[in-house]
């Protein structure tokens, strides 16, 4: 039996539909407000090509060469204790709890494309009044789009990494590229334009703090979809004779440019029409709809495009979110891809439902312990230790237990005279800010 293999496009987009989410086009852009602006956007840089770029190629080797899921690659590829190191293929669960809460969210965002072709926010307090009563009392309308979500991620799922992912990936991603594109040109012809390059390229340097650099690592390793067995997954079906560099440097390069080009489009919006770079939910749901208002007929246009690119990022992260634990009980159980799809599938649909709930004002109290409810305690998990530890195992097998000369002989021809400063950077400098990350997040520093 043939196995399918991504084309070198089809895995470009597909790995770059994977690290472009939700993260890229909302969360860049309001903690980048919340750091100084031009400052933290230079750390980003720089901790994107010493960090990311480094756990990137790192992820795609152990995929490329284990050319199985996650835990079976871990396994066969350990020279000695494979027992033990199978166990770091299980970053893959790390994707499936994201999904939890991940699907809910896409659900808001299917019903803001639906509400913006009509209705708009004329305020902030109008749009807040809007987001809060849908978060905290709307039932029926969250879960009628969660479903949704659910049934478009695992029927994409059953198709196969080329019926199914890459060709979704080849229609979803340019699509998305377009429309950021569009509305970036839009944004050029407005007035506050030159005040959001300012913002987003001077430095401030007063509110680079010390949690300015851990956040900036954090969320360049996250963005990038790193340490959740995506990236190594998709790499297993990779081409052979494939340059590993080339593929994480394209992909790192749009997953960036993106988060800029997405930054500086909705701070000129939001300069323009007198908002700010509210944090969380806030700016997408809250103040980005009352600055759509702002400009009339246009504002419904833009307002549906948007939310439509920002699914579409969503939806591409998805599937790549479920698609290590798919594969790992195909490889591992012989289960059929329909079967692990929707066992997967329901898996975050059903415990979805449970976080979807968790911030309803009549099941909130039931699903909040520890100041956190059962939605944030997830997001909680998965962003302070799942991921972080997922990204120093990945530096740790590469860096110390794969032996040298087989890393050399795939990627010493690729990466040339640079080798050395990656292995080193993989072997050093990556697990300690990785663990310097996980410490700040869990609260420890």
């Amino acid at each position: 039996m043939k196995i399918a293999r991504f084309s070198r496009i089809g895995f470009i987009l597909a790995a770059a539909g994977s690290a472009v989410g939700l993260g890229n086009i909302w969360k860049f852009p309001y903690i980048t407000g919340e750091y100084g602006g031009g400052a933290f956007v230079l750390v980003y840089l720089i901790t994107v090509a010493l960090i990311g770029f480094s756990i990137m190629i790192a992820e795609m080797l152990i995929g490329y060469l284990g050319r199985k899921d996650g835990v079976t690659s871990f396994e066969n590829l350990a020279p000695k204790n494979k027992h033990l190191w199978k166990f770091g293929g299980f970053q893959g669960l790390a994707g499936l709890f994201i999904m939890i809460f991940y699907s809910v969210v896409i659900g808001w965002i299917f019903h803001y494309i639906v509400t913006s072709l009509s209705y708009l926010p004329a305020s902030v307090a109008e749009a807040e009044q809007t987001f809060t009563t849908m978060l905290h009392t709307d039932i029926t309308t969250q879960l009628f789009y969660h479903t949704l979500a659910f049934l478009w991620i695992t029927y994409v799922l059953t198709r196969g990494i080329k019926g199914g992912i890459e060709k979704m990936n080849l229609i979803l991603m340019p699509t998305l590229i377009l429309i950021l594109s569009g509305m970036f040109l839009y944004s050029l012809s407005l007035d506050a334009f030159g005040k959001a390059v300012d913002f987003m390229f001077t430095p401030n340097w007063s509110k680079l703090t010390s949690e300015a650099f851990v956040t900036s690592v954090g969320h360049a390793f996250f963005t990038l979809s790193l340490g959740m067995g995506a990236i190594l997954t998709y790499s297993a079906s990779m081409e052979k004779n494939s340059n590993l560099v080339k593929n994480a440097f394209w992909v790192v390069f749009l997953d960036t440019s993106i988060a800029i080009v997405a930054g500086l489009m909705l701070f000129t919006f939001l300069y323009q029409y007198g908002a700010g770079p509210a944090k969380g939910p806030g700016l997408v749901f809250i103040s980005l709809p009352a600055t759509f208002y702002e400009m009339g007929i246009i504002g419904n246009i833009f307002a549906v495009l948007f939310f439509v690119a920002l699914a579409f990022a969503g939806l591409t992260s998805s599937v790549s979110l479920v698609e290590p634990m798919v594969q790992y009980f195909i490889d591992r159980f012989s289960w059929s891809r329909l079967k692990a799809s929707i066992y997967m599938g329901l898996f975050f649909y059903l415990i979805g439902i449970i976080a979807l709930l968790s911030n309803v004002d009549d099941y909130q109290k039931l699903l909040t312990w520890g100041g956190k409810n059962f939605f944030d305690w997830v997001d909680y998990v998965t962003a302070a230790i799942m991921l972080p530890l997922g990204g120093l195992i990945m530096a740790i097998f590469v860096g110390f237990v794969i032996e040298k000369s087989r890393v050399e002989s795939v990627l010493k021809p690729q990466l040339g005279k640079f080798f050395e400063v990656w292995y080193f950077s993989l072997r050093y400098i990556t697990p300690i800010a990785m663990f310097i990350v996980m410490l700040s997040l869990l609260g420890v520093l």
